[in-house]
């Protein structure tokens, strides 16, 4: 018999190729006009894809902010208005494309759009294993009936991966894509959003996105939300705003649908669900995956891919279905609680976290401290830049004549036994060189004068820079780590990772997964001398192999750097690591790296729940193998079991009178008859819109008791109402469950 997990952070979008207004090969891409992106806007019918070809499983998206965030109801009124400006339109769609293409040169001969002679082509590379292909069908159905001549290219997701992910935007290799994404953890803060979807420092060293060219001030605008660069949530929702309002401008991205997933799960088996990410997505699937009458047993995992790009933990596959086993295999400082989105200590015992007096920061858990203070002062021996030719951390005592001070100042306290007790899959324990090897690396790729310096690390690089103001260890036993920052989150829990921003906390941990200085080194070693690239994008720039840890061509270049580092007793940034790694630690973890390979054939260690015992590329198959050595019971995170999303009903009169007042009831339960307690409901808001469609109010609806909230429209609101038919949309959400609860009722005034 089959379970099922539900979870809402799936989503569906159109990818344009922004390159032009010509490819290399002359070919015009109308998609390089932001005002013709604009307008798909208005040539797709969101309604008729969630209804006709997702089966109603959807709910039509309009804006980078997506269901599962808390920022859909902090800025409901905002999407609607959007959503209403931007609702279907064929006709002015169709205007709009006109005007665009005669400006580019383009002509309509009988009904075809005309380049220098010949059709304008799009080509649409379109997905073919869920509903993405009934999707790109009907968007090239859609281009065809205003003019463009369109191809088809269907293709698997490993298929059409060289193509939108490693191929330059300039050869023109696709039009649009059928985009797919997963938030695999609840988003509290969406405001990184725009840095990540719009700029070139949102998925680093992927040519698609360096070649992304946002307006100056929509770009700083971006950065500025994704480093929280406001002093209040005033400030803040007003930014989130005039961001909503250029993401549409930019569309570089449609957004279409979020979808309603539904992941079966053996009815024997126990396993955390994310609320966004659902199975594959959720952090903590390892750590809680059982049989729930036995212990111990095997499980086959199905995905639709796997293996899509190669594995490197810098920039590797960041493909959901990859990241499951990555995810599975590693651990880190904290990780996000499946229902809420807040950060929870898994390998820190506790933070403190001191505020920059008005900063708009709140704290919902007891693991992590709050303090406001006047200032926080960079200390002299914090670490605040790097010096790439001599390969040493420059301090802020040589870096700045004057005082430095920081909006936050987060102290991160390891247990005692820290370094006693994590070790590596291949034996090696952790220790501190892994967290100094990370942070260094991160400054020593954006840096030209690095062997190992890429191009497309240094948007992100810069945009973390604006921020970032210093590091330090401030004990190495116990291990107590200080991170210095203009970056404030809104969650204090979430303010101890920045995940960008602080490698140092996270060990070991990279943008693909942990990575352990020894087995680093090795990539490293190659891409100094050019053999290999972490990164799609220099990789192709250079024409070598994408570093893989798993399989390929790279497993010789890194067996053969592995022999060369153990025979030199190679130390990476040796004048800042020796100080943190013995003789006898390089000997031995260079040794384990030897027999790891000679039994696994492959490079990939971390410090998770799982190992990985085999690799079947061909097959797309991998065997992951209990980790004997992991830490943590077993039943540490079994409370993750149900979410406890509250049940909303919403009661109230179908006529008011103009000018009367009209109170409608909201009963919220955790479960039927048991009243949801009105301190774990963040927010109960409504909406009305008039016989027009148009939003016309917004307000919180009012507790009176658990369980029981009421919206009032009072006489002032419903005399502004004209005759017809009205309707009242409630919007609530559980402290302890980050989704919003839709309920409508329509009304008619008379």
């Amino acid at each position: 018999m089959l379970d099922y997990a539900t979870s809402y952070g799936s989503y569906n979008e159109l990818t344009f190729n922004t390159s032009g207004p010509e490819f290399d090969d002359g070919r015009l891409n109308p998609f390089s006009v932001p005002r013709i992106r604009e307008a798909m806007n208005w040539l797709v019918d969101r309604t008729y894809i969630v209804g006709e070809i997702q089966g109603g499983m959807a709910v039509p998206r309009y804006t980078p902010i997506g269901f599962a965030s808390n920022d859909t109801g902090l800025l409901a009124d905002v999407i609607s208005a959007i959503e209403l400006t931007y609702a279907y339109d064929m006709a002015r769609a169709e205007e709009i494309v006109t005007e665009e293409m005669e400006a580019l040169g383009a002509e309509m001969v009988d009904g075809l759009w005309l380049y220098n002679g010949e059709p304008v082509e799009v080509i649409g590379l379109i997905r073919i294993e869920d509903e993405r292909l009934e999707i790109g069908d009907y968007f090239g159905n859609q281009l065809e009936d205003i003019g463009f001549t369109v191809r088809r290219d269907y293709k698997t997701s490993g298929e059409a991966s060289p193509c939108w992910i490693s191929t330059h935007p300039d050869e023109g290799c696709f039009s649009y894509y059928t985009g797919g994404w997963v938030s695999t953890a609840i988003n509290r803060d969406a405001g990184g959003n725009f840095s990540f979807f719009y700029t070139p420092d949102g998925y680093v060293g992927v040519p698609l996105w360096d070649n992304y060219t946002p307006t100056e001030e929509f770009y700083q605008l971006a950065r500025d939300l994704d480093n929280n660069n406001f002093e209040s949530m005033e400030e803040r929702r007003e930014m989130m705003a005039q961001a909503l309002d250029w993401a549409m401008e930019d569309s570089a991205r449609v957004w279409l649908t979020d979808r309603t997933g539904v992941s079966p799960i053996r009815s024997e088996l126990s396993v955390a669900s994310d609320l966004s990410g659902s199975v594959y997505g959720v952090h903590l699937w390892a750590q809680t995956l059982r049989y729930k009458d036995q212990v111990g047993g095997s499980v086959n995992i199905a995905m639709p891919s796997m293996m899509t790009q190669p594995w490197n933990p810098v920039a590797g596959s960041n493909w959901v279905y990859d990241m499951m086993p990555m995810r599975g295999m590693g651990s880190s400082a904290v990780v996000p609680d499946p229902y809420t989105g807040l950060l929870l200590p898994m390998r820190l015992e506790r933070a403190d976290v001191y505020v920059k007096e008005g900063q708009p920061v709140g704290q919902t858990l007891d693991w992590a401290n709050l303090e406001f203070v006047s200032e926080n002062v960079v200390p002299d021996d914090a670490w605040v830049d790097w010096d790439a030719e001599n390969q040493v951390f420059i301090t802020a005592g040589e870096k700045y004549t004057e005082t430095e001070t920081a909006r936050a100042k987060i102290v991160m306290y390891f247990p005692d036994d820290f370094l006693d007790v994590v070790k590596w899959h291949d034996g090696s324990p952790f220790s501190l060189a892994d967290m100094v090897f990370s942070a260094a690396f991160y400054f020593d790729r954006a840096n030209e004068a690095s062997p190992i310096f890429d191009q497309g690390a240094v948007g992100s690089f810069q945009s973390f820079m604006q921020a970032f103001k210093g590091w330090r260890i401030a004990s190495e036993d116990p291990v107590v780590i200080e991170y210095y920052t203009d970056a404030v989150g809104l969650d204090v829990e979430n303010n101890v990772t920045n995940f960008r921003a602080m490698y140092p906390c996270l060990g070991g941990m990279y943008n693909q997964g942990e990575g352990a200085w020894h087995n680093m080194a090795l990539a490293w070693l190659a891409e100094e001398n050019d053999e290999l690239a972490f990164s799609d994008s220099k990789s192709a720039d250079l024409e070598v192999e994408h570093t893989s840890f798993i399989g390929g061509p790279s497993l010789t270049i890194l067996k053969s750097k592995l022999d060369q580092a153990q025979e030199e007793g190679f130390i990476p940034y040796a004048p800042t690591m020796s100080q943190y790694i013995s003789a006898d630690e390089v000997e031995a973890r260079y040794a384990n790296l030897q027999e790891w390979y000679r039994r696994r054939n492959h490079f990939y260690i971390a410090t998770g729940p799982f190992f990985l015992q085999q690799v079947f590329p061909v097959e797309g198959t991998l065997i992951l193998q209990r980790n004997p050595d992991y830490p943590d019971r077993a039943d540490r995170w079994a409370r993750f079991v149900e979410a406890p999303i509250p049940e909303v009903v919403v009661d109230g009169p179908g006529q008011v009178g103009i000018g009367d007042e009209a109170v409608y009831d909201v009963f919220v339960d955790l479960e039927e008859g048991v009243p949801y307690p009105v301190e774990d409901i963040s927010m109960v808001k409504f909406l009305v819109f008039d016989a027009v469609g148009e939003l016309v109010y917004t307000g919180d609806g009012e507790a009176v008791e658990d369980g029981y909230w009421q919206a009032v429209l009072d006489a002032d609101l419903t005399g502004e109402l004209e005759a017809g038919s009205n309707r009242l949309v409630v919007i609530a959400v559980s402290k302890n469950a980050l989704i919003p609860v839709r309920r409508t009722v329509d009304f008619i005034t008379q």
